[in-house]
């Protein structure tokens, strides 16, 4: 009788959460395969991005920092969390809402509309700015000229400098973006596969472009993209967090979808695999050796670039000129209009621009 009820307690017992030993479990956490309740997830999520946040001394009081905004899940979140932790910890920060609206129909029409609504639950100034405006061409024009191969190498390089001019506006010292650790991992992955060793050297920095116009931080550098589901579906209980969950209709086959379903299963036999090959990108060393581009200017739009021109022009130039390709697969010789002989690049440059995509970002 005594070994049974001690069985029943012991059963009992680890029914519980295994942080408070107060609550019964209602979820076993991706990241670290613990059962633990509801409320200590809430606790355990939010509190890993502040000690980020924190360690790596991200803001300073004072500052003004736009959250790059899609109505998307990532950027969603992070919008709300950032918010509650600068009035919890008081971070002192004046945050604003950035959404770039790359002119795709039934796609990123439909997610502005969430983002609008996001202003509104959040009580956040919203800057729009649209491709058109920006280059004069929609990516549903983009398309129309180029078909769906590419597409994505031409939406990557313009949302990047449209997020720069638009932090510009706003006049912020910080740009924060909803990386997470499933993103990283991905591209430390893929800049191995192309053996991009100047992206490589930097891919896991948890603050990007402080030589540029303006710095880039990424508070979910370590948070799980299934926990960034799983947190809004179990706050909706008492707050609900609007979000669009569709997918761009335009990058279907990206390259880095099948880099993302590999990074998916070896999560699913080792969870502690995402985080091992962030570690394993922290830690590379690039070889003294090594001649890595020199940082200067756009003699065209005055864009931070390593060549006279920058890929958002090369691009642009070749969509006004009626030759698309010519910035993918074809280095320029001349600028400012003045073309000399174009020269073919190596077929591992050409590939490397062509895999190029938009990223697993949802903005």
């Amino acid at each position: 009788m005594e070994a049974s009820e001690g069985k029943s307690k012991k059963q009992g017992a680890s029914r519980l959460c295994c942080l408070c030993n107060q609550r019964r479990p209602v979820l076993k956490r991706p990241k670290t395969l613990q059962q633990i309740c509801k409320e200590c997830f809430y606790e355990v999520f939010e509190e890993e991005i502040h000690q980020v946040i924190v360690k790596n001394h991200l803001f300073k009081s004072g500052e003004r920092v736009a959250i790059g905004a899609s109505g998307g899940k990532d950027s969603t979140v992070l919008a709300y969390v950032l918010s509650e932790l600068n009035r919890r910890h008081s971070y002192g920060l004046d945050l604003f809402l950035l959404s770039i609206d790359e002119g795709i129909t039934g796609y990123r029409d439909d997610s502005l509309e969430t983002v609008k609504r996001n202003e509104l639950q959040y009580g956040l100034p919203l800057q729009i700015l649209s491709y058109k405006d920006l280059y004069g061409w929609t990516m549903d024009d983009i398309v129309k000229m180029i078909g769906l191969k590419n597409n994505c190498t031409f939406c990557g390089v313009f949302r990047r400098q449209a997020l720069d001019r638009g932090a510009a506006l706003l006049k912020v010292d910080k740009l924060v973006t909803g990386h997470n650790a499933d993103d990283i991992a991905e591209t430390v992955l893929l800049n191995i596969l192309r053996g991009d060793i100047a992206r490589l050297s930097r891919c896991t920095s948890i603050t990007t472009g402080e030589d540029g116009p303006i710095p880039r931080c990424k508070p979910f550098k370590y948070t799980y993209e299934k926990e960034i589901v799983i947190y809004p579906s179990l706050l909706n209980h008492f707050l609900k967090l609007d979000y669009f969950s569709t997918e761009c209709i335009y990058s279907p086959n990206a390259y880095r979808g099948f880099a993302r379903e590999f990074i998916k299963d070896l999560e699913r036999l080792r969870p502690r695999a995402i985080l091992d090959i962030i570690k394993s990108g922290e830690d590379f060393r690039i070889a003294t050796t090594t001649k890595m581009p020199e940082q200067g200017t756009c003699e065209r739009c005055g864009y931070i670039s390593s060549q006279k021109w920058c890929k958002a022009c090369v691009l642009l130039d070749g969509l006004n000129r009626g030759l698309p390709k010519m910035g993918i697969g074809r280095a320029r010789g001349g600028v400012n209009g003045d073309h000399q002989k174009e020269t073919k690049k190596p077929a591992s440059a050409a590939r490397s621009l062509e895999s190029k995509q938009c990223g697993s970002l949802d903005f």
